[in-house]
């Protein structure tokens, strides 16, 4: 078996968890591309199964995942360090903490952060909380949406990848090593284990998929708006992700030396358009009282917000924003757990799940309170109509576009923002490439990598499934549904994984 960055041998290759996802994903592409409204139908019809009938399964398990994190930090638990007893972190807390952000959201933050109080806004239910007045409310489902929650998904399962390597250092980068002292020795390299895995790589896949399909138009729309391009925004977007492909490819294939550098300077790119819009958009004063405003009602209606179901099916909300975030977040769970696990050497599990909440869901708020705030901030004093204009056309992208352009230098801001979503697609997608290249091979040992061509075969597969849904017109509804379809298993496999840390964690004590 070889080193470094030697060919591995074939025989160490597990070909029914490599070739398996590659089936199901050409096929499903294939499917969409070939028939595209009848595969736009039964994907609609599938989700309608996963987020209606049975919705309350995710919002069970977002809920569980929260207090299982506050459990884990103020326990005895809390104590264990992610490697040797003594030993000091690996990374510095910026360094950590943006590493840990920038993989862990990729572009679409930047997609949303614009964009999505327009569709609160809009909404008949967030009007009817507000009394009449949408807009009360259109500032707090963004901070829900994406702060507590959904990095409890990323950060209980960190800590429970990070006790795997680093504590029991198994080689096994696999969702079913981590699910090992549950289901058994044997199960884990079995059937069940390989079943585990197929799902969380089709998982990752879809996730990948929705992320590519949500944020990728705006680069093609904010090109498009910069340079008068005359070919349609679809062809625009399939460009992106070819070339986005082979940005990542050439990435990842040439190893992770300047990862921490990628993401500091992602972050530096990120705060600075942030640092812009505060100072120079002239919404500064309403921007931070708005946001105080929309935490603090948060904060008061948080448990209602998670519970909320909507039995009588009178707004069908939960069905459509909450269940699917939370589904759309439980599916990223198959890389980036692994990736701030990886990280966090040297950290105490407490220092994880807290210090993520600071820095992750400390900077996704500050995101949306910023870049959000200011459009509404433009839409409540009358300087501008984005309810109008999306009311009027439905386009998301080129009400972004809208939004920037009110800010001084736009096309300026327009650039930076083209620049931090590149950033943040340079350190996410590698670090997605290269977990799903190792989980083709039964063994991967510290000084090994996988095979240029089975790195290859991913990076290929994860563009392969967002360009058949751009280029089926899929709506915004059915991309998501293909987070929400996938979810349901992996939600399972996460109960097991927490089940099994607890288990071997509590060993671990009392071993000590």
């Amino acid at each position: 078996m070889g080193k470094g960055n030697k060919t591995l041998k074939k025989g160490n290759i597990d070909w029914l968890i490599t070739v398996t996802p590659f089936i199901l994903i050409m096929s499903l592409a294939g499917y969409l591309f070939v028939w595209p409204e009848q595969a736009n139908s039964v994907i609609s019809q599938v989700r309608f199964f996963f987020g209606d009938t049975v919705g309350s399964y995710y919002l069970i398990i977002g809920l569980g995942f929260l207090i299982v994190s506050l459990y884990l930090s103020f326990s005895r638990f809390g104590t264990i360090v992610l490697g040797e007893r003594n030993e000091k972190p690996k990374y510095s807390f910026f360094t950590w903490g943006s590493m840990m952000f920038t993989c862990g959201l990729a572009a679409d933050i930047l997609f949303y952060s614009f964009a999505e109080w327009v569709m609160y806004a809009t909404n008949d239910h967030i009007a009817q909380m507000g009394g009449g007045d949408a807009m009360e409310w259109a500032g707090v489902f963004p901070l829900f949406h994406w702060s507590f929650i959904p990095w409890s998904f990323y950060l209980v399962l960190a800590v429970a990848f990070g006790f795997m390597l680093h504590v029991r250092k198994r080689e096994r980068q696999r969702y079913s090593e981590a699910c090992r002292p549950v289901i058994g020795d044997k199960n884990a390299k079995g059937l069940l284990g390989r079943v585990i895995d197929l799902f969380a790589l089709f998982a990752l896949l879809a996730g990948t998929a929705t992320t590519f399909s949500v944020a990728t138009p705006l680069m093609a729309s904010i090109l498009v708006n910069l340079f008068g391009i005359t070919i349609s925004r679809t062809a625009v977007t399939i460009i992106i992700l070819l070339v986005t492909c082979a940005v990542y490819t050439y990435a990842v294939l040439h190893g992770f030396k300047g990862i921490s550098f990628l993401a500091k300077l992602c972050i530096y790119l990120f705060f600075g358009l942030l640092l812009i819009v505060l100072v120079i958009g002239g919404q500064g004063r309403y921007i931070i009282e708005y946001g105080i405003q929309s935490l603090g009602k948060m904060f008061q209606n948080f448990i209602e917000l998670s519970t909320y179901t909507d039995p009588t099916r009178a707004n069908s909300f939960p069905q459509d924003w909450t269940i699917y975030y939370w589904a759309y977040w439980m599916v990223w769970c198959i890389a980036a757990p692994f990736f701030i696990g990886n990280i966090s050497r040297g950290r105490t599990v407490k220092q994880v799940i807290l210090g993520g909440y600071i820095f992750g869901v400390g900077s996704t708020i500050v995101s949306f309170i910023v870049l959000g705030n200011y459009g509404i901030g433009l839409q409540s004093n009358g300087t501008a109509d984005f309810i109008g204009l999306y009311n009027e056309t439905g386009d998301l992208y080129q009400l972004i576009i809208d939004i920037i352009g009110h800010l001084p230098f736009g096309n300026l801001i327009l650039i930076l923002v083209l620049m931090c979503m590149i950033a943040f697609y340079a350190t996410s997608f590698d670090s997605i490439a290269y977990t799903a290249a190792c989980y083709s091979y039964k063994n991967l040992g510290e000084n090994e990598k996988p095979h240029p061509f089975i790195t290859l075969l991913w990076c290929l597969l994860l563009i392969v499934l967002p360009i058949a849904l751009v280029f089926s017109e899929s709506s915004m509804n059915n991309i998501q549904s293909v987070s929400i379809i996938s979810a349901f298993p992996i939600g399972i496999i996460m109960i097991l994984m927490i089940w099994s840390f607890i288990k071997d964690a509590h060993k671990y004590i009392e071993e000590t």
